[in-house]
């Protein structure tokens, strides 16, 4: 108890000195305080890209396989054109693009395939009861919702008779059901995408994940989307297929002449899908899938290469590395604020030391021992660290929040990040704070009274 109550007092004297020096102590802290916000905020921005692309791995579904086509370059086009007298003999060979007969045939014909399929996309709009909004309309195979791990919130997916026949069903997200349904049950309800009237078969969950470069990895922005059979989707919206290559041209199929309205959409893109997406049955299985899948869509587009196939999961654990070294410079970065603000501390209280001579002095000479002059500085040192720790903790979580609010990139502040940099501010100051007053207790008290 005595001895506790010894050092109490050199710790009560170390509180009187911040205290009698508010300016001083509070620029001795700056550095702490600026060190540790910077730390917790970039440890959170880290934290937030990390949580998003274990998100994305997520709803990209395991063993996933993407077949994605090319599309034709106005460049190569022009090459083409002037180098077309030196190739007048040879026949340009020609492919129908990615097609429902490639999704078919992959799924049929490749053993390892569990899931498939295919995906069209188009930007549209919904109409229902006077209201109109822009959405996405995907079409896409009963199967799309397992492959994507996208449960319903409620009502079914399409069924075998629905897709086969491209009847007028769909499958709306949640931002979908929140702007046309929010009064009403939306199953067995109808909306117009476009033009034509599509039954309501059920809802999907929402998604809270924030979905960057989707393209790339395969993942669709579910909440805004409506989902109708990729055959509804050709046969009463969109078949690029039947897109005619030259403007002005047309021709007739009994009785009926149809017209190209689309010239550019032609020669951009002539690829009746946008996407198939596989799941592999095993992770074993991927590569020799994707040699064979290449191997046989090659044959298929008449050895025309206008096709890439790609395994998400593995683009996204290469950006995921990417971003975890990424986020251990930031911390070092940010760490070196904390190593300043600890400089920092050391050099003020050698400048403080130096002003306290004769106090020291004074103090050694009615019986201060110099185990109490160590802690009395030492505490003083830590105590600015630690308050400094305490002010940076609250200032990194303010500044995560306003990231996200006014970037909309995730940060997630994680109690880890709070411990260590609390932890690191105290010692910091524990560190930098001991030399100075190792210093302050090996002066001679003779000396120190005597000191100008």
């Amino acid at each position: 108890m005595r001895f506790l109550k010894r050092y109490m007092h050199d710790i009560r004297i170390a509180v009187e000195s911040i205290l009698s020096n508010k300016l001083r102590s509070v620029l001795t802290a700056l550095g702490i305080i600026f060190g540790v916000a910077a730390v917790i905020s970039m440890m959170a921005i880290g934290n937030g890209a990390q949580q998003e692309i274990l998100e994305q791995i997520k709803m990209v579904g395991v063993n996933n396989v993407i077949i994605s086509p090319i599309l034709p370059q106005e460049e190569d086009e022009e090459s083409s054109d002037e180098s077309g007298s030196a190739d007048a003999g040879q026949k340009k060979k020609f492919s129908k693009g990615l097609t429902m007969a490639d999704a078919d045939a992959v799924r049929n014909y490749v053993p390892s395939v569990k899931v498939m399929s295919p995906e069209i996309s188009v930007n549209s709009f919904v109409i229902q009861n006077g209201i109109r909004e822009q959405a996405k309309l995907v079409g896409v195979s009963r199967e799309f919702f397992q492959l994507y791990d996208l449960p319903l919130e409620k009502g079914l997916v399409f069924d075998e008779h629905q897709e086969e026949n491209g009847l007028a069903v769909c499958i709306i997200g949640a931002n979908i059901r929140s702007r046309f349904f929010n009064q009403i049950e939306p199953i067995g309800q109808y909306i117009k995408v476009g033009d034509v009237w599509l039954k309501v078969l059920g809802v999907l969950e929402r998604s809270n994940v924030s979905i960057t470069g989707h393209q790339q990895t395969g993942v669709n922005v579910i909440n805004d989307n409506v989902y109708v059979p990729a055959k509804t989707m050709l046969m009463r919206f969109k078949n690029r297929a039947l897109t005619l290559p030259s403007a002005g041209t047309s021709i007739r199929r009994g009785r009926q002449t149809i017209v190209s309205q689309s010239v550019t959409d032609t020669k951009k893109n002539y690829h009746q899908l946008d996407r198939i997406v596989v799941q592999v049955q095993e992770t074993e299985l991927i590569t020799p899938t994707v040699e064979l899948l290449s191997r046989m869509l090659f044959r298929r587009h008449s050895e025309v290469m206008d096709f890439e196939i790609t395994v998400p999961e593995l683009l996204l654990k290469q950006q995921q590395r990417t971003k975890e070294i990424f986020n251990i410079v930031l911390g070092a970065i940010a760490s070196i604020s904390l190593l300043v603000g600890g400089i920092g501390i050391m050099n003020i209280m050698f400048a403080s030391v130096m002003e306290r001579i004769k106090e020291i002095g004074t103090r050694m000479a009615i019986g201060a021992k110099k185990k109490d002059i160590v802690v009395q500085f030492l505490s003083e040192a830590v105590l600015i660290s630690v308050t400094g720790g305490i002010i940076g903790v609250i200032l990194g979580v303010i500044a995560s929040w306003l990231i996200t609010k006014f970037s909309g990139i995730l940060t997630i502040v994680s109690l880890s990040s709070i411990l260590i940099s609390f932890l690191v501010s105290a010692t910091v100051g524990i560190i930098f704070g001991y030399s100075p007053a190792k210093r302050a207790s090996e002066r001679d008290p003779i000396e120190s009274l005597r000191y100008e």
